[in-house]
């Protein structure tokens, strides 16, 4: 079952490899991978997984231009409509 928010999140993370740096893309990148894999498994990320994945994108958000930024933000949304759905926290 696929997870149209995770898919949504990893192109966006892409979109801002391609605007960055270096460092700075192969971590987004390697997130971008990250949801690909979550957005595809059988079993859904829990809240704990996709939180450690917003943890590194706000620490990537302070080190990119502004419109790696905009595409870092609208990943981290679409992470949060997706974990609107899920039970807990």
């Amino acid at each position: 079952m696929a997870r149209q928010q995770l898919e949504t999140a990893a192109t966006n993370l892409r979109t801002a490899s391609d605007a960055t740096a270096e460092e700075a893309s192969d971590r987004l990148d390697e997130l971008a991978d990250q949801l690909d894999d979550l957005a595809t498994r059988e079993s859904g990320p829990d809240h704990g997984r996709l939180a450690r994945i917003q943890s590194a994108l706000a620490d990537l958000d302070d080190e990119v231009g502004a419109d790696a930024g905009a595409a870092i933000d609208d990943a981290d949304d679409a992470i949060n409509t997706y974990r609107e759905t899920l039970e807990g926290v």
